[in-house]
């Protein structure tokens, strides 16, 4: 698991109140002058350019400081941001002496916190919403919007609810269209904003060539789909926001994250998808991620995935039969039947993605998408089997 963000060895600046605060890295010792002042220089070895905004050190190379240009701004770094490159965006505070990692260019996971703020509190949250004035994101992804390169392949809008603020929103989405033309676009949102026809039709308007809304459905049952996200009425405002993005053309993905509770039901909201949903884009039926209010609420929602995996086949089989678009995410290889395996993907983001012990001989590990680092922390299926080359 790397670690995107904490507090760092030490934050030099000759002056904290115009520090650099977003800095795009850069390996390169050619940039014109005029880049260098905006870009922060990963420091490998003796040959330091002059010109740089702000300097970064690893703790390997701190003996270097002396060797910057006199007066530069520079940052020490612990062992565990050695991952840092060029083209990654990063976030310094010299006040609370910290780094966070925005963006990184060599990965495909690469995923933008809009707001901590939700109408939803989901038994099964990974990021438990905040009340707390965060607008602050908003101004600094209207930034970081102009650094990410040109050619990332794909961006992950996330929350909270990304559309808590509607027209800030909007704004992000249309800063995405005119710097990242060909960057595919996925925002993960509960939908209930959208079941505003005038919203949907602003959001569709922006015209993004490449976009999918993906919203979570728990149950064809509006009361326990309510009782998960602890939501009155959720459901039914959820089911208008898709339709009415979908009748402006809008491409959307149906989210479901398979616990104790979802499973329950799963092959009858499989069906209910499959008939009155049938032009949704993308199906994903989805592993429990062990963060946040899961653990609180662990004996609610824990099952073993191979008790369910009968029913998973059960409901996939369902959904194949009606032509439409699945994947399973963020399930063991050898924890799912063989007929997953045309549906099974390697999901979970390469930054918080694990293996168990049991792994290490596994002949097909190479397939399997692994755990949650937090799966591997806070317990796992004990009926884990790796499979041999015999197999």
């Amino acid at each position: 698991m790397l670690k995107l963000g904490g507090k760092i060895i030490r934050i030099h600046a000759v002056d904290a109140d115009k520090a650099m605060s977003l800095a795009k890295v850069s390996t390169s010792r050619n940039l014109p002058g005029i880049l260098r002042r905006e870009m922060a220089y990963l420091v490998s070895d003796e040959q330091i350019p002059y010109g740089y905004a702000h300097y970064l050190l690893a703790d390997k190379y701190r003996h270097l400081v002396d060797a910057l240009p006199a007066g530069s701004d520079f940052s020490i770094l612990p062992e565990d941001y050695s991952y840092i490159g060029d083209g990654d965006i990063i976030r310094l505070s010299a006040n609370s002496q910290s780094i966070r990692v925005l963006f990184r260019a060599s990965s495909p996971h690469n995923s933008i916190l809009v707001t901590e703020q939700c109408n939803h509190y989901c038994l099964m949250c990974s990021q438990p919403p905040k009340t707390a004035d965060d607008s602050w994101l908003l101004d600094e992804i209207e930034s970081l919007i102009s650094l990410i390169p040109k050619d990332t392949r794909e961006l992950v809008f996330t929350g909270g609810e990304p559309t808590t603020n509607r027209e800030r929103f909007l704004n992000i989405i249309s800063l995405t269209k005119s710097y990242l033309p060909r960057t595919a676009i996925h925002i993960l949102s509960n939908g209930r904003s959208f079941k505003d026809p005038a919203f949907a039709e602003r959001y569709a308007l922006i015209g993004l060539s490449d976009a999918m809304i993906g919203i979570p459905v728990y149950s064809e049952d509006p009361t326990l789909h309510d009782y998960i996200v602890q939501a009155r009425g959720a459901f039914d405002e959820t089911i208008q926001g898709i339709l009415n993005l979908k009748r402006l053309g809008q491409k959307v993905e149906v989210r479901v994250v398979i616990h104790k509770l979802s499973v329950q039901r799963l092959p009858e909201l499989c069906e209910f998808i499959a008939r009155n949903l049938l032009f949704v884009d993308h199906v994903a039926l989805m592993g429990l991620e062990m963060m946040g209010f899961t653990r609180a609420n662990l004996d609610e929602l824990w099952i073993d995935p191979v008790e369910y995996k009968d029913t998973l086949s059960k409901s996939v089989g369902i959904l194949a039969k009606y032509g439409m678009n699945i994947s399973v995410y963020n399930h063991q290889l050898c924890l799912v039947n063989s007929d997953i395996y045309p549906y099974y993907r390697k999901s979970i983001s390469d930054w918080k993605n694990e293996y168990a012990a049991e792994c290490k001989l596994c002949s097909r590990k190479s397939d399997c998408g692994g755990f949650f680092s937090s799966g591997i922390k806070h317990g796992y299926s004990k009926s884990l089997t790796p499979f041999l080359n015999s197999h």
